[in-house]
């Protein structure tokens, strides 16, 4: 009996062997930092676009792929810290965005590679030697926000061709300050417009910024790009439209808060595209050998239900380049 119960035991082990041998040989999923300005409630749709570029490649979170995700909820100074706690966790990436998340990933995990998942120039940042080739540790896709910053006045113009006065609110800390502002002055020859700038660098700047427009006579609002205004539409928004000003951004947010036109990139196309990155990174690919990406898909949205508010008709061949129109 005892020489037949061996024998059991003998042929059950040699059973499970392979299957436990399988599992021994089973690497373990793949951690990814998850560096986000926003909060998950105004930002969570990027995570999911990125987890769908992911799952695309064969990446499932949960699976064979962690994310450990960390939200600065709209607040540009706990970005630091938050990129230290990811970096200790020692994740084979960290995906970032905006511009000040990557810097504050690459600041904090200098020897691990750093994905711009939606952001600005990394080489104006100096986080890369050029955008064919990176050559350090940090590469992605970025949304040219300065340079598009051209476009608002041009957009404002076809929906109210007599504008006159025209009020730009920047914030000089911002990444992109530099190449927004060269854009929007060019703008401002081109069409011959008159144009007055006001500043807000903090949220309680912001009221009076746009005060001092309005004694300038402004008859609309240009939002320049920066990461804390995202968090403040709200506010910038209510104020604007006290003026009963039109108001355009770069930003969806900014239409779906109120402003009368929203353009910029397709920062849902962007996140996806950075799965790609991750990728080929987790494949063994070096960040400083894959080139930085620029968008190819923008997106218009117009906001008639602000357009019906100001008694205002937007023209036909403007209304049908939307994207997508907000009733």
């Amino acid at each position: 009996m005892n020489k037949r119960r061996n024998l059991l035991i003998v042929l059950g082990s040699a059973a499970v062997a392979p299957h436990m041998a399988f599992a021994q040989s089973k690497q373990p999923p793949a951690l990814i930092g998850w560096l986000n300005g926003g909060s998950r409630q105004s930002h969570g749709h990027f995570l999911t676009a990125f987890r769908e570029g992911l799952a695309a490649l064969g990446w499932k979170d949960g699976s064979n792929l962690l994310l450990e995700q960390r939200w600065a909820d709209g607040r540009e100074e706990r970005l630091q810290s938050l990129a230290e706690e990811i970096a200790a966790k020692n994740p084979a990436i960290i995906a970032a965005a905006p511009g000040p998340a990557v810097r504050a990933a690459a600041k904090a995990a200098p020897k691990i590679p750093i994905v711009q998942a939606n952001g600005s120039d990394l080489v104006v940042m100096g986080l890369a030697a050029s955008l064919a080739r990176p050559g350090g540790m940090v590469t992605g896709v970025t949304n040219i926000v300065g340079e598009v910053s051209g476009k608002y006045l041009e957009l404002l113009l076809a929906a109210v061709p007599k504008l006159q006065r025209v009020g730009f609110l920047a914030d000089p800390t911002s990444v992109v300050y530099g190449a927004g502002m060269k854009a929007a002055r060019h703008a401002i020859e081109r069409y011959r417009v008159e144009a007055s700038f006001a500043e807000a660098t903090r949220p309680q700047e912001i009221e009076p910024a746009i005060s001092r427009l309005a004694k300038n006579g402004a008859q609309a609002l240009v939002v320049m790009s920066s990461g804390w205004y995202t968090a403040e539409r709200q506010r910038i928004m209510k104020l604007a439209l006290t003026h009963r000003w039109l108001v355009v951004a770069g930003l969806r947010e900014f239409s779906e808060a109120g402003a009368l036109i929203s353009y910029g990139a397709d920062r849902s196309a962007l996140y996806r595209r950075a799965a790609y990155y991750v990728d080929r990174i987790l494949k063994g690919a070096k960040p400083g050998d894959l080139p930085i990406e620029q968008p190819t898909k923008f997106e218009l949205v117009i906001n008639m239900k602000t357009a019906r508010m100001l008694k205002l008709e937007i023209p036909r061949d403007l209304a049908v380049r939307a994207d997508r129109v907000i009733e």
